[in-house]
C-alpha cells in the first residue's frame, strides 16, 4: 500500500454516491430494451452500459474538475493525473443481456497510479463491497475477513471464463485445476466480492482491463487477502490483463512460484 494516500471521507462518500446511482440505474431496466450491440472486440454492449458511464463521468467532472477518468465505454480523461476515478458501468454485460445475476457496477479511485479506493457493487443479489487502504473492507456496511487456507488442495477456485484464456496461457488455468478441490465460473466481479468473504480460496484471471480489477486491491486487501499479477506485483493502473488472488498469503505466494514455472511468455 501506498504511504502518501489522501483519500478522504469526501471521496468515499462520492464514490458511494456513484455507486448508488448506477444501482439504481440498473435497477430500472427493462430487458427488452437494453440496446444490445457488439463491439470491435467483439465483447458486448448495451445502451445501459454507455448511459451509467455517461452520467458518471459527468458527475465526477462536476465534482472534481481536475481528476482523471479511465472508463470502459469512452476516451479515457487526464488518466496521469494525481487521482484517476476507473469505472466499469456493468460488469459482466453479457450476464447483464442473460439475466444471469452476477453482473454489476465496479469503481476505483487510484492515487499516483495505485487504486486506494474501490467499489464492487452486484445489485441482483444486493451486495456492495466497499474497499479503502488502510482500513477494513465491508460488506453491506459490516466488516468482512477472508479465510485461511493452508492446503491448496482444499481450495476452492474461481475464474471468470475459460474462454479468456489464450493457448499459451490455458497451462495455467489447467494447472490450478489440477491443485485445487472445485472451482467456480463465470462469477466475473462476485467472485472477488466472495473470496473477502471466505466464500472462496484463490481467483485467477486474464484477459482483463484495468476497469476490471482495479476496485479489487483496496477490496480484498483490505479484507486482509492479497491480490497481484501472475508474477506477484502489486496492482496498479499499469497491470497486464493477468490476475491472481488469494486470501491466504502462503497459498498465494505457493501459486505464484507455480504459475512462474510455467515460462509463460509476457
Amino acid at each position: 500500500m501506498t504511504s502518501d494516500s489522501s483519500v478522504q471521507a469526501h471521496h468515499v462518500e462520492f464514490a458511494i454516491t456513484l455507486a448508488d446511482t448506477a444501482r439504481g440505474m440498473i435497477e430500472q431496466n427493462k430487458r427488452d430494451q437494453l440496446g444490445v450491440s457488439v463491439k470491435p472486440d467483439r465483447s458486448l454492449v448495451t445502451a445501459m452500459d454507455m448511459a451509467i458511464e455517461k452520467q458518471l463521468r459527468a458527475m465526477i467532472n462536476a465534482r472534481f474538475p481536475d481528476h482523471g477518468i479511465i472508463g470502459e465505454e469512452q476516451d479515457w480523461e487526464r488518466p496521469d493525473a494525481e487521482f484517476v476515478w476507473v469505472l466499469d458501468p456493468i460488469d459482466g454485460t453479457a450476464s447483464f443481456i442473460a439475466g444471469m445475476p452476477v453482473y454489476g457496477t465496479l469503481i476505483a479511485l487510484a492515487h499516483r497510479g495505485v487504486p486506494v479506493l474501490g467499489i464492487i457493487d452486484i445489485p441482483p443479489v444486493d451486495a456492495r463491497w466497499v474497499g479503502v487502504e488502510g482500513r477494513p473492507t465491508l460488506k453491506n456496511g459490516a466488516p468482512c475477513r477472508v479465510k485461511s487456507c493452508d492446503d491448496l488442495s482444499r481450495a476452492m477456485m474461481s475464474t471468470s471464463n475459460p474462454d479468456f484464456y489464450s493457448e499459451e496461457e490455458r497451462p495455467a488455468l489447467d494447472l490450478l485445476r489440477r491443485h485445487t478441490n472445485w472451482r467456480i465460473y463465470g462469477a466475473a466481479a462476485l467472485a472477488y466480492g466472495l473470496l473477502t468473504d471466505g466464500g472462496t480460496d484463490i481467483a485467477l484471471d486474464t484477459g482483463l482491463k484495468v476497469y476490471d480489477y482495479a476496485p479489487f486491491r483496496p477490496v480484498i486487501e483490505g479484507a486482509g487477502g492479497i491480490i497481484t499479477d501472475w508474477q506477484g506485483n502489486p496492482i496498479t493502473l499499469k497491470t497486464g490483463p493477468r490476475i491472481l488472488a488469494a486470501g491466504d498469503a502462503g497459498q498465494h505466494r505457493a501459486v505464484v512460484q507455480m504459475l512462474n514455472g510455467l515460462n509463460i511468455p509476457a
